[in-house]
């Protein structure tokens, strides 16, 4: 069978990003440095066609997505399904552990300046924060930080591509 279409099969089945490693491991016989080659190729040959779906990279992964311009469309589909609401809170929370993790729900709590527990286990619950480890300090507290599904949610590769603090007119604590 082709890479290129053994690859198609398994983004096509996938609940979600699927790593370059765990593509060649299943292969058996290809190389990380093939599976790469043979990927980039999908990549252009979806856009040489201009089709509606696309191939992304994406919390450490990669896997079809459909362009945003077919977005309205989905929607409609899907009605409210494909919509995570977030309260101002929740979002306000969701930044804070995203641009200070690992972070406790102490020290949210001084950044926001009110209580978070309730806030925080919705997004535990979301699976968009995890606890990640506990703070050497009195009483171990859990550490929070965002995770692979924040990533897909908000179509990152990585927190690194999160805009800076600076682009986004944020003061910064000194």
């Amino acid at each position: 069978m082709e890479l290129k279409k053994i690859i198609e099969a398994l983004l096509f089945v996938s609940q979600g990003p699927l790593k370059i490693e765990t593509i060649a491991q299943i292969l058996g016989d290809k190389s990380i440095e093939e599976v790469k080659q043979a990927i980039q190729e999908l990549i252009k040959e979806y856009a040489e066609r201009q089709s509606a779906i696309q191939i992304i990279e994406i919390a450490g992964g990669v896997q079809f997505s459909t362009k945003r311009d077919y977005a309205q469309y989905i929607r409609k589909l899907y009605k409210d399904e494909t919509i995570l609401k977030l309260s101002a809170s929740a979002l306000e929370t969701l930044a804070i552990v995203a641009y200070k993790q690992p972070i406790t729900r102490a020290e949210i709590e001084q950044i926001r300046g009110v209580e978070v527990s309730a806030v925080l286990k919705t997004l535990v619950e979301k699976n968009l924060v995890r606890p990640c480890g506990k703070k050497e300090t009195v009483g171990t507290p859990f550490l929070y930080g965002t995770t692979q599904q924040f990533l897909v949610y908000f179509g990152l590769k990585s927190t690194d591509e999160l805009p800076s603090l600076e682009e986004i007119n944020v003061e910064q604590e000194q």
